[in-house]
């Protein structure tokens, strides 16, 4: 039955135009180190004669971007489809089940192409039999610019980003205690007030002098910063009218068209400027309206992420509802900064979408 759904995904996805292309399964482990702490945690790692470290391939969509970069077509239109087999560690289950999906960069119509992806994925999923699907929207990228707009410090912008990437609450992202299970009153008192510049080359030389060179995927240049801002937010609490005007975005759910109405007027309440973000919001529901999707039936949730921490714009996923407490039949959403972190001189437009094969079967993968 996998099989035959495999075959019906991966005909449907190339009959519109999505190239196929499978990238070795064997990878290089660093790429995937900062694609968020659960995907670190499930990969497959081993190491040549020369200690290089390679994994076995956990998903698909950085490898196809790695192709994409080697295509020579970087800042081109480029769609590429796969559909194969991926490997994660997870306790119970098979560490072995195949995905299938699309990937989309370089086009500049960025809400045409997102509301593409999506019902793309959605109809892919239907070919092969799923059922009737739960779609939930979100937008990091909507979230990134409220937070900017609403003018925090640098350092609780990023632990409530942080924090709103690991499905923490914004309490449990303002609380230290919550942040780290170790005592470093000593190093950030020292810290706090010192020279930034300065203070980062001490706390990189006191890793150096250590022995520590990466922990977790993380250079000692990160950890020295992530060490800045603990000394920076142990002087103070974020302001509570502000922090109480995220919970109020975060709270934002419902049909997209009533939750476009409510984020407007909170912005108008809070007197930000996301009128740009808001148009396109509005515009991406345009295409999706165009495409044959009644509006009413997907829900929007401006707390919603997704748990790879390349997205960076609207993210979605799909669910049978016969079988709500499993796990998502299809996701996706735009990861535009992908490509230069993986070595593309500039961002790169990109968006895709996955779809869990094994799961259209009723498995659990």
């Amino acid at each position: 039955m996998t099989n035959a759904n495999s075959q019906a995904v991966a005909a449907h996805l190339a009959n519109a135009g999505y190239q196929r292309c499978e990238p070795a399964i064997l990878q290089p482990a660093a790429i995937f180190f900062d694609s968020g702490e659960d995907l670190r945690g499930q990969l497959y790692i081993t190491s040549d004669l020369s200690g290089a470290e390679y994994c076995l391939r956990p998903e698909y969509t950085i490898p196809v971007s790695r192709h994409y970069l080697a295509s020579g077509l970087v800042g081109e239109a480029a769609a590429y489809s796969y559909c194969g087999p991926v490997f994660r560690y997870a306790p119970g289950e098979s560490g072995e089940f195949v995905q299938a999906g699309v990937e989309s960069f370089g086009r500049g119509d960025l809400e045409a192409v997102d509301a593409e992806i999506l019902t793309l994925a959605l109809d892919a999923a239907a070919v092969a039999g799923a059922g009737t699907l739960d779609v939930r929207l979100g937008d990091a990228g909507l979230f990134a610019r409220f937070l900017e707009a609403l003018d925090l410090s640098p350092q609780w912008r990023r632990r409530i980003a942080r924090g709103h990437g690991q499905g923490k609450s914004v309490a449990e992202s303002l609380d230290a205690t919550k942040n780290g299970a170790h005592d470093h009153s000593g190093v950030l008192s020292l810290l706090q007030g010192a020279d930034p510049k300065g203070a980062r080359a001490l706390v990189e030389d006191l890793l150096s002098i250590a022995g520590v060179a990466t922990v977790g995927g993380r250079t000692a240049g990160e950890i020295a910063d992530r060490f800045l801002e603990q000394a920076a937010t142990a002087r103070g609490g974020a302001p509570r009218e502000k922090i109480a005007v995220v919970e109020r975005f975060l709270s934002i759910k419902g049909d997209p068209d009533q939750a476009s109405l409510e984020l407007r007027r909170l912005a108008a309440d809070a007197r930000l400027d996301l009128s740009a973000s808001l148009d396109a919001f509005d515009t991406r529901l345009g295409f999706i309206a165009a495409l044959g999707f009644d509006l009413a039936s997907l829900l929007f949730e401006a707390s919603f992420t997704r748990d790879l921490d390349y997205y960076t714009g609207f993210v979605f996923e799909a669910r049978d509802r016969s079988r709500p407490t499993e796990k998502p039949v299809v996701a996706g959403g735009r990861y535009d900064q992908l490509l230069a972190r993986l070595g593309a001189p500039a961002p790169v437009p990109a968006v895709g979408a996955a779809i869990w094969v094994d799961r259209l079967g009723g498995g659990g993968q």
